[in-house]
């Protein structure tokens, strides 16, 4: 869907803000294309970039898990505003949302996850989102295909749902397209500063206003082209699709690390994050051979009625930071980026793609993701993107 799209749930209180302004999104993810869209609404003349297609890299790979069970300022605010706008600009003509609640948990005699569940539902709650705890029989009677006799403390989110990332992604570039963004894919481009300019591989070089690089794992890459560095790690996670009929709820398994949710073919799993960092080009893009099995072994232990047959497995990439928060705003005059979100960019890309936009054009970041907090040299080791300490 990279033709030209009209999004019906977006308000059309404009302020023309970026007319006249230029600027070069890199990226034709999630995010970039989310920035492109906000940015070719409010006037921008605006030209995506990507080095495949759409949604050809992490985005296309990524889970679809959007909740707002976040226990800390921005990210719950953030996640709240993402889902609203899934649901606004969901639809039988764009992409879908399917609403689903989300539930965390952990085990008998797991207690420092068991702690720190019940502490982020209290802090979710005193910002304002809608979490709930239950024990175990609590849980088990609220969703009885989950096996729950083991489990110690569980926390419910409603506000959560799941959607295609590709479709996403796809609409979204259609959108900037509809909105007078120019959409160029196949196409290799380097960043370079004072003045923010793109060079285009076998070709021209074009001066910008302003260059947004949101190039997911090859951010990195892309700024070191440019004589920037960022303290971003790319690496590897897995997933599966499994045939299984499971309408709620999703779930994320503290105790034995892994998430599930319900997908067109049956389920959607994935864990097998790799504490490593990874090469975007050269990465494994299949599954490790005993991924798949291992997996759904865990999964099985929560669905005893399951008979798990894999569909098909993956593997992806995500981005890790020295503090699991992302980089998202102003690295130098003229030029910003968005990375580093720990498996959480695709659920965030319409609440980030919107600030990021409004950054560009002139507007407040968001202090606590400014890139320039780190110098970019920084030594740090990945940890697990998903956690309860959210």
């Amino acid at each position: 869907m990279t033709a030209e799209t009209t999004l019906t749930g977006e308000t059309d209180a404009l302020t023309d803000q970026g007319a006249g302004l230029e600027v070069a999104v890199v990226g034709a993810g999630a995010i970039g294309a989310t920035a492109a869209y906000d940015l070719a609404r409010e006037g921008a003349d605006v030209t995506l970039y990507d080095r495949g297609t759409v949604a050809s890299g992490s985005s296309g790979r990524a889970a679809g898990v959007c909740y707002d069970a976040f226990a800390t300022q921005p990210d719950a605010d953030i996640a709240s505003d993402s889902i609203e706008r899934f649901r606004a600009l969901s639809g039988d003509e764009t992409f879908p949302f399917v609403e689903c609640p989300y539930v965390w948990f952990a085990s008998e005699g797991d207690d420092e996850r068991v702690a720190a569940i019940r502490d982020g539902i209290d802090r979710m709650q005193s910002h304002g989102v809608v979490a709930l705890e239950m024990d175990g029989d609590e849980l088990g009677e609220r969703f009885p295909s989950l096996r729950t006799d083991d489990v110690a403390v569980a926390g419910v989110a409603g506000a959560a749902g799941y959607t295609d990332p590709s479709a996403y992604t796809a609409c979204l570039a259609g959108a900037a397209t509809g909105a007078g963004a120019t959409l160029e894919t196949e196409t290799l481009v380097s960043v370079r500063t004072d003045p923010p300019r793109v060079i285009l591989e076998d070709g021209p070089t074009r001066e910008v206003d302003a260059v947004l690089v949101a190039a997911g794992a090859h951010t990195k890459r892309v700024l070191a082209d440019a004589g920037l560095e960022i303290a971003m790690k790319p690496y590897r996670v897995q997933a599966l699709v499994a045939s299984h009929s499971l309408s709620e709820p999703m779930w994320f398994d503290a105790s034995a690390t892994y998430y599930v949710r319900p997908h067109p073919a049956g389920l959607l799993a994935g864990d097998g994050t790799e504490f490593i960092e990874s090469d975007p080009d050269t990465y494994d893009r299949e599954s490790d051979p005993e991924f798949a099995d291992d997996l759904c072994e865990r999964v099985g232990r929560r669905l005893p009625d399951a008979d798990l047959e894999v569909e098909r497995a993956w593997a992806g990439l995500c981005t890790a930071t020295p503090d699991r928060n992302p980089l998202v705003g102003r690295l130098e005059d003229g030029l910003y980026v968005a990375t580093g979100f720990q498996g959480h960019g695709f659920m965030r890309a319409p609440a980030i793609g919107q600030r990021v936009a409004t950054d560009v054009l002139g507007g407040d970041g968001i202090d606590a993701f400014d890139p320039t907090r780190f110098d970019g040299d920084e030594t740090f080791s990945i940890t697990e993107g998903m956690a309860i300490e959210e």
